[in-house]
């Protein structure tokens, strides 16, 4: 999930505080981020609330936020 790790860049985000703030391992946001595992819905949906963006945008099907 690039854009998840844009939208953390782009608020200059720690992988550890963003982590810590979506109450979810380190590891478990590395893998997002990298592509090696896909979040839950649930998460997908406290990710896009979180960045205010879409859940269509956080998952690169769309290019509007």
């Amino acid at each position: 999930m690039n854009r998840l790790r844009e939208l953390r860049n782009e608020r200059g985000l720690s992988q550890d505080r963003l982590a810590n703030e979506m109450l979810i391992n380190i590891k478990t946001l590395r893998r997002y981020e990298v592509g090696e595992n896909d979040p839950r819905v649930a998460i997908l949906i406290d990710l896009a609330d979180y960045f205010e963006v879409s859940i269509d945008y956080l998952a690169g099907r769309s290019d509007v936020r």
